[in-house]
């Protein structure tokens, strides 16, 4: 019985309660997170790692007034369940519910919108210089994990926020954790901040002391400073955000919230930029998810007495899984080969790859621009670099990608994982882009496979080819079709007919190859004929098929899981418009131009007309009542 929560429905409320009283508080928004996510799937393991955090920090700050600003923002539930979403709560994820992550559209106490890592400090310094400007007075909050540090934008903005020495506060949430366990070197210092025992002297005490030491002379006053500055790094806890401009304050148990409120108190009342390390465990209060937090970090409907995900029965791999055993089995054939991550090696089934190459395999942190550079120079260097990153991020490195790769026509392969529409996650984590991103580019090769089998297919292709490849794919099981025993690549820039037909030509990429050939089934029941057409490469396009096609029947759908500007669609219309066809009856199906929201992917797709329904009813009305069946002779005008 979650007595206390029931009388939660604002942050107001958290301040009629005694210590004792947050702490059960806890214990009951744990249970409730536990049970949403069993139900609804979504990220739990961060979620329970920051519930004290997240009262401590509504105990102190009013919001809406005051701003917090959750990095990423997939741990904000504790958040959304105390700012007057309680009674929604059970519609988290759900299509028509409330969203995984921070939305002003959703609340006044959702100060910035997230999704993507390492942009709190930045957009939590816009607010406190606007609000600087205007002569407000607030306190504005980022809460930033130690995996998001180690983006570069954190850093860059944690520079220029020292610089202004405006008021502003982050939280570095320190659970040793991105989604994976954490790397490089800020990893490191960081556990020199939680475990070191000289770490734990007072800074006061330390820099008293420093004082006393004598200055005799213009020479040894310039020595005895030199010494205290060294002695500085050696024992000062946060020397590193203190150089930055920031006051370091910490590290603080991130569960215990007495402690945290009177620091979060002593962070408002001071002037100019304060850094408070709060040390968390992920998954805490859940111990499938505190021994498990990679597993734990987002997921799917699970059985909270066991842990254990409920799939559907009989579901085959998905594709991330057929990615992933693909590249081992490939990298076992050519040692040329190396992996990138941008800390999600179990996300983009590189784990199996890591495990299989561990001095072959790279995951840079929360670094996307880094990780694809890196992979630009490992070709240089005459190695097969494949840079495994989801869609929707590798939005987040598209000069590297033009600049760094396909300018200089270096053989990277970027295995876009997550393509198309994600599900539950939403609007921030959509892959509804990369098509329109990256055909424009030159030298770039862009495939999208229609089953797994073809997935492996075009891995091998890309591997081969001589210059930058891309391979995208979606967040799905897969059809379960059989595998060639044997890897073979495909022909460059050469589409697949699988079906014959004269009335009308359906051209499909990846994702909606399977839909049209069961459009073109029932199609055939109504004594129409469909051409169906596998693209597999977006670029280049199959000119001479596409083309002889067109002219046969006149009439083309090309349908595909992505935005219809600049995508797929668009350029089998450039296609057509270059060679002069003009007399050719093109309707294009895909994602509106429009942000699209969280539910399920079956859903969404519905909702955007991706289904065999749709195109069924698209041909019948393109053909009209009175068809009149043309042959037209082959060929290319």
């Amino acid at each position: 019985m979650k007595k206390l929560l029931a009388k939660i429905n604002s942050p107001a409320d958290l301040r009629a309660l005694d210590i004792n009283d947050l702490q059960q508080l806890a214990v009951e928004i744990r249970q409730e997170i536990i049970e949403t996510v069993a139900r609804n799937g979504g990220h739990l393991a961060p979620n329970l790692g920051v519930v004290e955090l997240t009262l401590a920090l509504h105990r102190v700050f009013q919001t809406p007034r005051d701003k917090i600003i959750w990095d990423v923002g997939h741990q904000s539930y504790v958040h959304k369940l105390i700012t007057g979403r309680r009674p929604v709560f059970h519609t988290l994820r759900q299509f028509g519910g409330i969203s995984g992550f921070p939305r002003p559209q959703e609340s006044e106490h959702d100060a910035f919108g997230t999704g993507h890592s390492s942009t709190s400090i930045s957009a939590a310094l816009g607010l406190a210089l606007a609000r600087d400007l205007k002569g407000d007075n607030y306190s504005v909050v980022a809460v930033i994990g130690d995996g998001a540090m180690t983006g570069g934008m954190a850093f860059e903005a944690l520079n220029h926020a020292g610089h202004h020495k405006t008021g502003l506060i982050v939280v570095l949430n320190d659970n040793e954790m991105s989604i994976a366990p954490n790397v490089g070197g800020l990893a490191r210092y960081l556990s020199r901040l939680r475990t070191d025992p000289m770490y734990s002297r007072g800074k006061e005490e330390l820099e008293q002391l420093l004082k006393r030491i004598p200055a005799i002379g213009p020479r040894v006053v310039k020595v005895v400073d030199r010494i205290k500055d060294s002695l500085k790094y050696l024992v000062v806890p946060g020397m590193f955000f203190e150089e930055l401009g920031f006051i370091y304050l910490g590290p603080i148990d991130g569960h215990d919230i007495q402690t945290m409120i009177s620091v979060f108190q002593q962070a408002k009342a001071t002037r100019g930029p304060v850094l408070v390390h709060v040390l968390t465990r992920k998954g805490r209060g859940y111990r499938p998810a505190e021994e498990n937090a990679d597993k734990f970090h987002g997921i799917g409907p699970f059985e909270i007495k066991t842990g254990r995900i409920i799939k559907k029965p009989g579901q085959p791999p998905s594709y991330t899984e057929v990615f992933g055993r693909s590249l081992v089995e490939l990298a076992r054939q050519d040692e040329r080969i190396v992996a990138i991550t941008a800390a999600m090696p179990s996300g983009t089934g590189l784990d199996q790859f890591a495990a299989a190459f561990p001095e072959r395999f790279f995951d840079v942190g929360i670094a996307e621009q880094h990780a694809v550079t890196l992979g630009a120079g490992l070709a240089a260097g005459g190695l097969k670099p494949v840079v495994a990153i989801y869609s929707t991020f590798l939005q987040r490195a598209y000069d590297q990608v033009l600049h760094d790769v396909c300018l200089q026509n270096l053989p990277v392969t970027f295995a876009l994982d997550r393509a198309g529409l994600v599900g539950e996650d939403g609007a921030t984590h959509h892959g509804v882009f990369d098509f329109a991103y990256l055909r424009s580019i030159p030298n770039l090769v862009l495939m999208a496979p229609g089953d797994e089998n073809e997935l492996r297919r075009m891995l091998k292709t890309a591997l081969e080819y001589p210059g930058p490849a891309a391979v995208r794919y979606p967040r799905s099981a897969g059809t379960g079709c059989p595998l060639d025993e044997e890897i073979l690549p495909l022909p460059v820039g050469k589409a697949q007919v699988l079906r014959e037909g004269d009335d009308v030509t359906l051209l499909a990429a990846g994702s909606m190859v399977s839909v049209a050939g069961e459009a073109a089934m029932l199609l055939e029941q109504q004594g129409i004929q469909a051409a169906v057409i596998n693209a597999r490469f977006i670029k280049p396009l199959d000119e001479e098929c596409i083309s002889r096609y067109a002219l046969r029947t006149r009439r083309v759908v090309t349908i595909e899981e992505h935005v219809l500007q600049g995508g797929f669609g668009s350029a089998v219309l450039e296609l057509l418009g270059d060679r002069g066809l003009r007399n050719v009856q093109v309707v294009r199906l895909g994602i509106p131009d429009e942000f699209i929201q969280h539910g399920s992917r079956e859903i969404l797709l519905a909702r955007c007309g991706l289904t065999v329904e749709v195109l069924v009813n698209t041909v019948i009305k393109m053909l009209g009542a009175h068809r009149k069946k043309t042959r037209i002779k082959i060929g290319v005008q």
